[in-house]
């Protein structure tokens, strides 16, 4: 009856062996002697590393004076046995064996506070390494929890705002739009030197070196990017004392405080305000202006006015970057638009209405100058800003909107285009036209293109989807000679 192989634990049952046999006060010899079988055999069998099918099951039980149940029953071991089978079954591990750790038999010579700890500090790894290799239901989750957090505080850190008006301070600079040696002369500031490198690791956008007090950036840079922000980002971690993430929702925490702080030493708050509340009396607020005023892109100069509009000019605003295929990476709202949104909240993966400006700028040949849109949807009507950009990845939009009483403040309100959307309703932009469908319906079938990470996890590691590896042998190659 081999079927019932595999549901017998051979660790339980070894441990249980033992126990009865030492109840019954019978040597590993005497009872090898009682069964007919080497006392090397039982010794196998006892340290579970081999199973008992049902007929030498019931032999064990007889010879044991117990029956089959008894042998399965984990209920019956002790406190220790049970300690026991958990250091035994954890070394077989692959995240045990990723450790190179030596083998550990359990010997009566180790103490039960001693197979505690061991176990005790196996499962933490075990808890961090779960958390931090989050689903992407637990990614929706803590996006959207960080989300909610945002619009708490309309997305205004004032602890946040302080650090970089006395970083700006201690370099000199507390005003206007910082120039790239600012970056660097904040980078010495900080007791670090940059460095410059053709073979950082692909997996990483900057590396700091806390032992030697360097900052290594890419020596290539790509044409969207800049410099300062790369720079930036990575002494903004120092600055608030960034340790290896938790897990995936502190990971998360970690990378919007960055960006803040990036963006608040970039663009800092006295000097956008004045030019905001200049351009509010005027009636002409514009992203744009506030993106030439400091020589930042477009999607920090949206994120920069995303954070002061309702803190310091009273206007509920929302935000949104959508890639070319309609699918949202980044949203924030405190106008109670509406997002698409899954069954969790999270709006981040899912696709926009066509109608939506953030859709209709790809539609439109003028990439030079804003789109502006009206659009009446199920929760008012908005009045959007949108730009097309690109990136590693493709087209992409990113819009800063605002409900309809509070678009006299901005440049652009003259906009004729205006368009009605009525998601979530598939009536709106979902469904395809009645008669396609009865065309096609049954005599169509695509291929979808389905995204990789949709049933893999998120990556894994302390800082996910950082190669470790690569990253220590780079470390290696670039620290200084010993001192």
């Amino acid at each position: 009856m081999t079927e019932f192989d595999d549901a017998f634990d051979p660790l339980t049952i070894g441990r249980r062996v033992r126990s009865l046999r030492q109840r019954l006060g019978l040597t590993l010899e005497e009872f090898a002697e009682r069964i007919g079988k080497a006392p090397s055999q039982v010794s196998v069998v006892e340290n579970g590393r081999r199973e008992l099918r049902l007929s030498e099951l019931q032999q064990y039980a007889r010879a044991l004076e117990a029956n089959v149940a008894e042998l399965l029953d984990a209920a019956e071991l002790s406190e220790r046995e049970h300690l026991e089978i958990a250091l035994a079954k954890l070394q077989t591990t692959a995240r045990y064996q990723r450790l190179s750790l030596p083998h550990i038999p359990a010997r009566k010579s180790l103490s039960d506070d001693t197979l505690h700890a061991i176990v005790g500090l196996f499962r933490e790894i075990e808890r961090m390494d779960t958390e931090r290799a989050a689903t992407p239901e637990q990614a929706r989750r803590a996006n959207t929890e960080l989300r909610a957090i945002m619009r708490a505080r309309s997305n205004y850190f004032e602890e946040l705002e302080a650090q970089a008006t006395d970083l700006r301070a201690a370099i000199g600079m507390p005003r206007g739009p910082l120039p790239q040696r600012g970056a660097a002369e904040l980078a010495s500031h900080l007791g670090f030197s940059l460095h410059s490198v053709p073979d950082l690791p692909r997996s990483t956008r900057s590396v700091l070196d806390r032992a030697h007090h360097r900052l290594y950036v890419p020596r290539a840079q790509r044409e969207d990017g800049d410099q300062r922000t790369v720079v930036l980002q990575a002494l903004a971690a120092q600055v608030l004392e960034h340790q290896a993430p938790a897990n995936y929702a502190d990971f998360l925490r970690q990378r919007v405080e960055t960006n803040y702080l990036t963006g608040a030493i970039l663009m800092p708050e006295q000097s956008c305000i004045e030019l905001l509340a200049a351009a509010k009396q005027e009636r002409q607020l514009s992203i744009e202006d506030l993106r030439d005023a400091f020589g930042v892109t477009y999607e920090t100069a949206a994120h920069r006015f995303t954070n002061l509009a309702t803190a310091h000019l009273d206007i509920p605003v929302h935000f949104l970057k959508v890639h070319e295929s309609g699918t949202i990476s980044k949203a924030y709202e405190n106008d109670a638009v509406q997002f698409p949104a899954d069954a969790l909240g999270a709006v981040e993966g899912q696709l926009v209405c066509r109608q939506w400006s953030a859709r209709r700028v790809f539609e439109v040949e003028d990439h030079f100058n804003p789109y502006h849109q009206y659009t009446d949807k199920p929760s008012g009507t908005y009045w959007c800003t949108s730009r097309v950009q690109q990136d590693a990845l493709g087209l992409y939009s990113v819009s800063v909107g605002t409900p309809f009483e509070h678009v006299r403040w901005f440049r652009g309100r003259d906009t004729a285009h205006r368009y009605t959307s009525k998601c979530p309703s598939g009536a709106c932009c979902q469904l395809p036209h009645p008669e396609l469908s009865e065309r096609w319906a049954t005599s169509s079938f695509p291929s979808a293109r389905m995204p990789s990470t949709m049933l893999a996890a998120l990556p894994t590691g302390e800082f996910p989807g950082v190669d470790l590896r690569e990253l220590y042998a780079f470390l290696e190659r670039h620290a200084p000679a010993s001192e």
